[in-house]
C-alpha cells in the first residue's frame, strides 16, 4: 500500500443484511431495463412506461442502468461497505430526481402498465429504501485503508472530481430548466426526457466528489468499474444511434467528445490505479 501503513479490521466494514437483500432486489429490474431500453429501445412505446423518442434517449437511461447492474452486483459480491458506499448517495440523488421528474410529467406515462406500476413503485419507494442504507451503515466505515491498498494523489483525484462535477451542473441545469435542453442538446429533447438525462449526469458528480475527501482506491474501484461499463454503454449508444444526434447543434460534437475524453479519463485513472496497489509505502 502506498502512502498508509494502517490495517483496516474487517469485522465493523460489512455490508448490512439490509444492503445486501436490497440490492439483491433492486438487480433484476435493473436487468428489466436495460434490455427494454437497450436492446428493443424502439418498443418503448408498448412495453416501458413511457414512450421514450429517440432511440439515443432510450439508449442513453439503459445505459445508466447497465452500471447500476453492475455497482449493486458488486455490493453482492464484495460485502464490504467502504468498497460501495461512495455509490450510494449518487441513487438517492438519481432515484430521487427521477422520482420528481415522474410527477412533473405525469400525463407521458402510460397509466396501468405494468411498467408504469414498476415504475411509480420503483421511484416512490427507492429513495428512501436506498437512504435508509445509509442510515443504518453510517459509522461502518473505519476510514482507514485495506492491507493492499493505493492513496490516490491529490492532482488525479482533482482532475478526476472536476470532469465528474462538471457533469452534475450541467445535469442540475437540465433538471431545473429542461427548456434549454429542447433547443441546444445533442438530440431532441422533451421537458421530461430532459430531466431524465439531467438526472443520469448528476451520477458522475455525485460519486466523484467523493474523491476530493477520500484517497483510498479501494474505496472507489467497483465504483469506477460500474461507471465505465455506463460509460462504454453510451459510447455504444452514440455509434448505434447516430442518427438521432443533431450534427447542427454545437452540443453534439461537445457531448461525443465529452463522453470519449471522460471514458478515456475514467479508464486511464483506473488503470494508473490498479497498477499501484500493493506498492510499497514510501520511506
Amino acid at each position: 500500500m502506498t502512502g498508509s501503513s494502517t490495517v483496516r479490521t474487517v469485522g465493523d466494514d460489512r455490508v448490512t443484511a439490509y444492503t445486501w437483500w436490497l440490492s439483491l432486489v433492486i438487480v433484476p429490474f435493473l436487468v428489466a431495463a436495460v434490455f427494454l431500453l437497450y436492446v428493443l429501445p424502439t418498443r418503448t412505446d408498448d412495453l416501458f412506461a413511457w414512450t421514450i423518442a429517440p432511440t439515443l434517449t432510450a439508449m442513453f437511461l439503459g445505459s445508466a442502468y447497465a452500471g447500476g447492474i453492475w455497482f449493486f452486483v458488486r455490493v453482492l459480491r464484495d460485502r464490504l461497505w467502504h468498497r460501495v458506499a461512495h455509490g450510494f448517495p449518487a441513487v438517492v440523488v438519481f432515484a430521487t430526481l427521477m422520482g420528481v421528474a415522474t410527477f412533473l410529467h405525469w400525463d407521458r406515462f402510460h397509466f396501468g402498465h405494468i411498467s408504469f406500476v414498476t415504475w411509480v413503485v420503483l421511484y416512490v419507494t427507492t429513495p428512501f429504501a436506498v437512504a435508509a442504507v445509509l442510515v443504518m451503515a453510517r459509522h461502518k466505515d473505519p476510514r482507514t485503508a485495506e492491507a493492499r491498498d493505493f492513496v490516490i494523489p491529490l492532482a488525479p483525484r482533482v482532475v478526476i472530481a472536476v470532469i465528474g462535477i462538471i457533469a452534475m451542473v450541467c445535469g442540475v441545469v437540465l433538471f431545473v430548466v429542461p427548456g434549454i435542453a429542447v433547443d441546444v442538446w445533442a438530440w431532441p429533447l422533451t421537458p421530461l426526457t430532459a430531466r431524465v438525462v439531467g438526472a443520469i449526469l448528476t451520477l458522475p458528480g455525485m460519486v466523484n466528489v467523493w474523491l476530493l475527501t477520500d484517497a483510498r482506491w479501494s474505496a472507489f474501484r467497483s465504483i469506477f468499474q460500474a461507471q465505465i461499463v455506463s460509460l462504454v454503454f453510451i459510447a455504444g449508444a452514440l455509434l448505434i444511434a447516430r442518427g438521432d444526434l443533431d450534427w447542427t447543434r454545437p452540443a453534439a460534437g461537445g457531448f461525443v467528445v465529452g463522453i470519449l475524453v471522460s471514458l478515456l479519463a475514467f479508464v486511464g485513472f483506473y488503470v494508473y490505479c490498479e497498477s499501484r496497489l500493493g506498492s510499497p509505502a514510501p520511506r
